[in-house]
């Protein structure tokens, strides 16, 4: 007999929606949150995130150095 859900990954979704939608939920969520977060971590990368005006070390860097461009001006 045919299967009740359909074939291939569409129906293997559905069925799993069916039977444990607590499983498929947590599922869709976790990788909302993984798709979140990548997004947020590629933004804080782009917008040079990690160059605080406020270090707890000190930092020298050459006059050619271009992350010497991107550093807060007081």
């Amino acid at each position: 007999s045919a299967p009740v859900y359909g074939r291939g990954i569409v129906g293997l979704f559905r069925q799993g929606c069916h039977e444990i939608p607590e499983v498929m939920g947590s599922c869709f969520m976790g990788l909302l949150g993984i798709a979140i977060g990548t997004y947020g971590l590629y933004k804080y990368e782009k917008k040079d995130g990690d160059n605080r005006r406020y270090k707890m070390d000190y930092v020298i860097m050459r006059s050619d150095d271009p992350r010497a461009a991107r550093v807060h001006k007081d």
